[in-house]
């Protein structure tokens, strides 16, 4: 089983606005805004429906980052 290093607190990632260019945050995964049981579901069955079509495939986590400075959202895929 893959894990997602920033869901786990393997690995800190910088990522910057690509509008404003500030660091963004990390939001955690955008499953986990589906529905209140959502972050509760398994993580792979949940790939299957996060509209993003090669994420189980290619075990990426689909990670949404804010922006503070802007308020500004962008969604990463995050290599597990």
């Amino acid at each position: 089983m893959n894990v997602c290093p920033l869901c786990n607190g393997l690995r800190r990632v910088t990522v910057y606005c690509s509008y404003c260019r500030q660091p963004m945050e990390d939001q955690g995964k955008v499953t986990d805004y589906f529905d209140d049981y959502s972050p509760y579901m398994d993580a792979d069955v949940m790939k299957l429906a996060d509209g993003y079509p090669h994420t189980y495939r290619n075990h990426e986590c689909v990670h949404l980052f804010y922006c503070p400075h802007c308020r500004e959202e962008e969604v990463r895929f995050i290599r597990e």
